[in-house]
């Protein structure tokens, strides 16, 4: 069996490739991609019309296509707003939740930013309607929907292809409306339709 010749490691150079080609990339990247993401955020839910923010219509729009999933409006909200950097989901959810709650009258009085206990936490989510199979969906969907952009750039990059970059977009997602869409049913039978 036959080695490549052995070569001396060269740790200088490892570390400003790592650091340089991996690190400061993707984090510029993910700049780029997830500022854009908190300025849509923040106008969803600070533009008003008609007494309402426009964070509160889309959950309306939304909302019968997410009981179908076993989710609600804001889960739905906050994964299309939060595409950009997928890290950014669960506090999105939250401060939609607390900010329609406190529109609609439901919840706490809690701001946006509340202390993360679990008591504090669950009373918010239950106001805003959150059942088990919600959090449970939530969970599943948050396993195999699709990737973050600053993945997806960095797929469409190394492929060279729109095609495949599409494709691990389509495939997780629809992976993961069929799941969450398959428990909601199988949950449905269970309780007995309820």
């Amino acid at each position: 069996m036959e080695l490549p010749p052995y070569r001396r490691p060269r740790i200088w150079q490892t570390i400003y490739t790592s650091l340089i080609d991996c690190t400061l990339i993707v984090l510029w990247r993910a700049v780029v991609f997830a500022a854009p993401a908190g300025l849509v955020i923040w106008s969803l839910a600070n533009i008003q019309l008609d007494g309402a923010s426009m964070a509160e219509y889309l959950v309306d729009i939304l909302d019968p296509f997410a009981v179908l999933l076993g989710l609600n409006g804001i889960v739905l909200l906050a994964y299309i707003v939060a595409m950009p950097a997928n890290e950014i989901v669960i506090p999105t959810v939250l401060m939609l939740t607390v900010l329609i709650g406190r529109a609609t009258g439901v919840g706490t009085g809690a701001g946006v930013l509340f202390e993360g206990d679990a008591a504090s936490v669950e009373t918010v989510l239950r106001a805003g309607g959150w059942m088990l199979l919600t959090a449970i969906n939530l969970m599943l969907f948050n396993l195999l929907h699709n990737p973050c952009s600053t993945a997806l750039y960095t797929i469409y990059k190394e492929m060279g292809s729109g095609k495949w970059t599409l494709l691990a977009v389509l495939l997780p997602l629809g992976m993961g409306l069929l799941t969450v869409f398959a428990m909601t049913q199988i949950w449905q039978l269970a309780v007995g339709g309820g």
